[in-house]
C-alpha cells in the first residue's frame, strides 16, 4: 500500500476518534498524549544521523563537481523569493478580507520568548564539534560539521577514500532505517491527528476563531495547489506540476497534523528520492536547507496572525507604515526560527507583539488558544514549499531520475 493512502487512513482514524472515544476521561487523554509524543519522536528518530552522513556525502560530490557555492547560493536566493512572496500573499488576504475582532484576553502577559541570536550563533561552533549531533531541534550545528566534513573530503580524494566509503555505506543504511520508521509512523498517525482534532475543534466550537481558520487553510491552499505548481511550470517547464504535490501528500498531512517541520522533512527526504527521484547530491543538501530557511508559511500565518491582533484592538484599521514594518519583520523573523521546528509561528508573534509595543505587548494572548492549529497550517506549507523548492533546484541541476506515478512510493 502506498504511504499516502496510509498516511490518510491513519488520519481520517484518528478524526473519528476525536469525536466517539471518551477523551475527556483523563485516563484516556494521557494515554493519547503519550502515543501521540511517542510519534513524533520516532518521527525524528533517525533523521540526524541520515541528514549528517546524506549530507557529508552530497557536499563532497557538489565540491567535486563544482557546483557547492552555486547551489547554495540558488538554494538561499529561492528560499528569499519564496518567503517573500508568501508573506506578501498573506498581508494581501489579511487585509483584504476583514476577520471578526477576537475578545480581548484577560490573561496576564507572560515571559515573552527570547530567540537569543547570538547564543544560537554560538552554538554553530560548539565546544565539541560532534555536540550538534545530539541536538533534536535545532539542525544548523549539524549542517555545519557535515559542510567541513564534505569539504575535508573532496579536498584530499585518495586519503578520503576509505572514509567516504565508511561515510557512504552509513549514509544508505540510515536512509533504510529512516524509511522503515516513516513506514511505522503511519499507524502513530492516528494518534497525531486524534489530537490535533481535539483542539481543534475545542478551539472552532467557541466560534472566535473560525474566520482565521478559513482564510489560513484558503491561503494554504493558494500556495500549495495554485502557486508552487505555477511557478513549477513556469520556472523550469515542468510539463506536470502536480505530480510534485502527489509525492507530498504524506509529508504535508504530516506536518499539518503534527505542527512540526522536522517532523515532515524524514518524509519529505523519502519522497524526494524514492518518488521524485531527485538525486542525493541536490535532495540531502536543498532539502534541509529549505525546511530550516524557506519557512515562507511561518511568514505567512505571522502576517494574517498580527493583522487579526491588530484589528482586534483597534478599528483604525493598518496603515501602509505598519504593512511595510510587518512585511519587513514577518519575513525577517522567519530565518531565525531554525530552532522552532514546532511552534515557531507563535513564539514570532509574541516577538512581534513586543516589538510593535504601543499597548500591544499582550496581543498574542488573544491567539494563545488556536497556537496549535495556526501553527500546523503553517508546518503544511513550509513542508510543501521545502519539496517543490527541492524539486526545482534538482530540475535545473538537471539531477533528477524522473519515474511514473505507479512508482511513487
Amino acid at each position: 500500500m502506498k504511504i499516502w493512502i496510509k498516511y490518510l487512513i491513519g488520519c481520517a482514524l484518528g478524526i473519528l476518534m476525536a469525536f466517539f472515544l471518551p477523551f475527556d476521561v483523563p485516563q484516556f487523554k494521557a494515554v493519547l498524549h503519550f502515543f501521540t509524543e511517542l510519534t513524533v519522536r520516532m518521527g525524528r528518530y533517525f533523521l540526524l544521523p541520515v541528514l549528517f552522513f546524506n549530507m557529508t556525502i552530497a557536499i563532497t560530490k557538489l565540491r567535486d563537481t563544482g557546483k557547492l557555492l552555486r547551489t547554495g547560493l540558488f538554494t538561499l536566493l529561492t528560499a528569499f523569493a519564496l518567503t517573500f512572496i508568501t508573506t506578501f500573499i498573506g498581508i494581501i488576504s489579511a487585509i483584504i478580507i476583514k476577520l471578526p475582532r477576537i475578545p480581548i484576553s484577560v490573561e496576564k502577559l507572560s515571559e515573552p520568548i527570547n530567540l537569543n541570536i547570538p547564543e544560537r550563533l554560538l552554538s554553530l561552533f560548539p565546544y565539541n564539534g560532534a555536540a550538534g549531533l545530539f541536538e533534536g531541534d535545532f539542525l544548523l550545528p549539524v549542517f555545519i560539521l557535515a559542510g567541513f566534513l564534505g569539504a575535508g573530503f573532496a579536498s584530499d580524494t585518495i586519503r578520503a577514500k576509505p572514509a567516504f566509503t565508511f561515510f557512504d555505506s552509513l549514509a544508505k543504511i540510515s536512509y533504510e532505517v529512516l524509511s522503515f520508521f516513516t513506514d511505522l509512523i503511519a499507524i502513530g498517525i492516528i494518534a497525531v491527528s486524534c489530537t490535533w482534532a481535539l483542539t481543534f475543534f475545542e478551539t472552532l466550537v467557541s466560534g472566535t476563531f473560525a474566520g482565521l481558520f478559513i482564510l489560513l487553510a484558503v491561503d494554504m491552499l493558494i500556495v500549495i495547489i495554485g502557486l508552487l505548481p505555477l511557478l513549477l511550470r513556469f520556472l523550469c517547464g515542468e510539463k506536470h506540476p502536480y505530480k510534485v504535490l502527489f509525492a507530498g501528500i504524506a509529508p504535508i498531512v504530516a506536518g499539518l497534523f503534527s505542527g512540526d517541520v522536522n517532523f515532515s522533512l524524514a518524509l519529505n527526504l523519502r519522497h524526494a528520492k524514492d518518488s521524485l527521484g531527485i538525486k542525493r547530491r541536490i535532495g540531502a543538501v536543498s532539502m534541509p536547507l529549505f525546511s530550516v530557511f524557506a519557512r515562507g508559511g511561518t511568514s505567512l500565518v505571522i502576517a494574517v496572525s498580527f493583522i487579526a491582533v491588530l484589528r482586534s484592538y483597534s478599528s483604525l484599521g493598518v496603515s501602509l507604515s505598519d504593512v511595510i514594518w510587518l512585511a519587513g519583520m514577518s519575513f525577517g523573523i522567519s530565518f531565525c526560527l531554525s530552532a522552532f521546528p514546532s511552534g515557531g509561528p507563535f513564539a514570532a508573534l509574541t516577538i512581534l507583539c513586543t516589538v510593535y509595543g504601543r499597548g500591544f505587548e499582550a496581543g498574542y494572548l488573544l491567539l494563545k488558544p488556536a497556537a496549535v492549529v495556526i501553527c500546523a497550517f503553517a508546518a503544511a506549507i513550509d513542508t510543501a514549499i521545502a519539496l517543490f523548492a527541492t524539486y526545482y533546484i534538482a530540475s535545473r541541476e538537471k539531477m533528477v531520475i524522473h519515474k511514473d506515478l505507479k512508482h511513487y512510493v
